[in-house]
């Protein structure tokens, strides 16, 4: 790019960063020009903003203000320049003498000044001009007020762009504390459902330590003490599982180790892991994607949706699982698809927030979709139920390519 095309392009990125003309502040703008006509004492002034390709009087005094092409601007030499133009008679002036706005058909200017509107990173925007239709002599001292006042065009401009980032910056926070609170109180939902999942595990423990116990102290040891035995050590087992898939929800979906992940060779790793519980089941696997991500983050993805697949199959009927993935809007998205029991339309929700149970005939703790939800986010990716399967479930899980 040319020096002259970057010039260009900083001046349409900085016309569009105050918006300057779809939305300028034009109420504050005409006070301006006003005043700006009365200390050059012209009866005409205007506010112009200055595109690539044409020229918008966005706020103006004297007359009604227009949009002209750059070529036939006048301040289009200011704002090349960023220099003052000032001529008591253009249409003596070589510059102007053929200009539209000077010899017609748009104008008949005769004095002349303009004063380049520069923001504060350096790029001139526009101009303000004060002109009128007869010559007139040059007042130093109201050319010096005027070329002030362009300065306060630019203030106007900044407090306008300022005050609407700082009502951006408020919205921000009041959505950030929006979703705090909605956060805290989940997390205490979340503790209090924790805390009662961990206490039905924790008294069958209990009580079978203090029934052994007894016994014990009876000197009434016997094969039934084997199944109070075998009762506490599978509730301490359910409460480490427990305690495993809470913290896996806390520690997964945090920081990510990206990488190029070629899930066609993860999905084998996984069905590996699954194979005795998917042993039964008929399998029909397509080409997976490379994408980048978090090789251990999104093969959990994968080994908790197949897990689920398998433990919510059907009973009246072999289990089938399919997986897909097709590309969606510059995302991949991967698809595991069962003939289970599948999720009530009511129920596509709320399975991917923490502890949620649909079916409690099923063994598990309610935390593995959540914790799906929660990795595929990080991943800038999204998760959910497709509703067109109704006969078993659709699980799918968009990534960006």
């Amino acid at each position: 790019m040319t020096v002259a095309g970057a010039d260009v392009q900083r001046r349409i990125a900085a016309i569009r960063m105050y918006d300057a003309v779809r939305k300028p502040p034009r109420e504050e703008l005409d006070s301006v020009v006003q005043l700006a006509a009365r200390i050059a004492g012209v009866p005409k002034a205007t506010v112009n903003i200055i595109t690539d390709t044409e020229q918008h009087q966005v706020s103006t005094f004297g007359f009604e203000g227009d949009v002209c092409a750059r070529e036939d601007s006048m301040c289009a030499r200011t704002v090349d320049t960023s220099e003052p133009v000032i001529v008591s008679d253009a249409s003596r002036d070589p510059r102007f003498a053929a200009n539209p706005f000077v010899a017609g058909p748009l104008g008949r200017v005769r004095f002349y000044a303009s004063f380049p509107l520069v923001s504060r990173d350096g790029v001139t925007v526009g101009t303000l001009c004060v002109f009128d239709d007869v010559a007139r002599p040059v007042d130093e001292e109201a050319m010096r007020g005027v070329a002030t006042l362009a300065d306060r065009v630019i203030d106007v401009f900044e407090l306008r762009l300022r005050s609407r980032e700082l009502a951006l910056s408020m919205m921000e926070i009041q959505a950030v504390q929006a979703e705090l609170e909605r956060s805290n109180e989940r997390l205490a939902s979340f503790a209090g459902q924790v805390s009662h999942d961990l206490k039905t595990p924790l008294t069958t423990l209990s009580l079978s330590l203090e029934l052994l116990h007894q016994q014990v102290e009876a000197g009434e040891v016997g094969p039934e003490t084997v199944s109070l035995v075998d009762r506490a050590a599978r509730g301490a087992t359910r409460m480490a599982d427990l305690v495993d898939d809470v913290l896996d929800y806390a520690r997964l979906g945090g920081t990510l180790k990206a990488t190029e992940v070629d899930l066609d060779f993860v999905l084998g790793e996984v069905l590996d892991d699954l194979g005795p519980e998917l042993a039964d089941a008929t399998l029909t696997i397509g080409r997976l994607p490379t994408l980048l991500g978090d090789r251990a983050q999104l093969r959990a993805v994968l080994q908790n949706l197949l897990a689920n697949a398998s433990r919510y199959r059907s009973e009246e009927r072999p289990l089938e699982v399919r997986i897909a993935a097709r590309h969606v809007q510059r995302a991949w998205r991967i698809e595991i698809t069962d003939n289970g029991r599948g999720v009530p339309p009511a129920e596509r929700d709320r399975v991917f927030e923490p502890l949620a149970r649909v079916d409690d005939s099923i063994e598990g703790s309610g935390i593995g979709l959540a914790t799906c939800r929660r990795i595929v986010g990080a991943h800038g990716g999204r998760i959910g139920v497709d509703p067109a399967v109704t006969e078993g479930a659709r699980f799918w899980f968009e990534l960006p390519d």
